[in-house]
């Protein structure tokens, strides 16, 4: 099954330290070559601070631009990857391993489908 892990760190606490990881966290290159290696890695990236977001959204028709990120919080969405693992509980041993964990939250999240039309079919919805 495909999760998605969700980085989120405080980016003034990350600043403050230069960007290096926080103290006794894995570095990032060991946790790509380990999860690379496992073959649960798919994809992912590490995103530019939220100053550089831009909001958009539609009411009315009505397109709405704005800058900045879509909500006031201590930690904002730093980055992201998708795994692909047996089961929830070796999606968890994956995140806890990342170094965003050490410093922030790892959200793990299951992937729906391929398209946002995908969510229709998820049980509950």
């Amino acid at each position: 099954m495909r999760y998605m892990l969700i980085h989120c760190i405080n980016e003034d606490e990350e600043q403050e330290r230069g960007g290096n990881p926080a103290p006794g966290a894995p570095s990032i290159e060991s946790w790509l070559a380990e999860m690379d290696g496992r073959g649960v890695r798919l994809h992912g990236e590490r995103l530019r601070y939220v100053s550089d977001a831009t909001t958009v959204q539609v009411r009315s028709r009505e397109v709405m631009v704005s800058d900045g990120p879509f909500a006031e919080t201590r930690e904002q969405i730093a980055g992201y990857d998708v795994i692909d693992c047996a089961d929830l509980d070796e999606a968890i041993e994956v995140a806890s391993k990342h170094p965003a964990a050490w410093q922030g939250t790892i959200e793990v999240r299951p992937v729906a489908g391929r398209h946002c039309g995908d969510v229709a079919t998820m049980p509950g919805a």
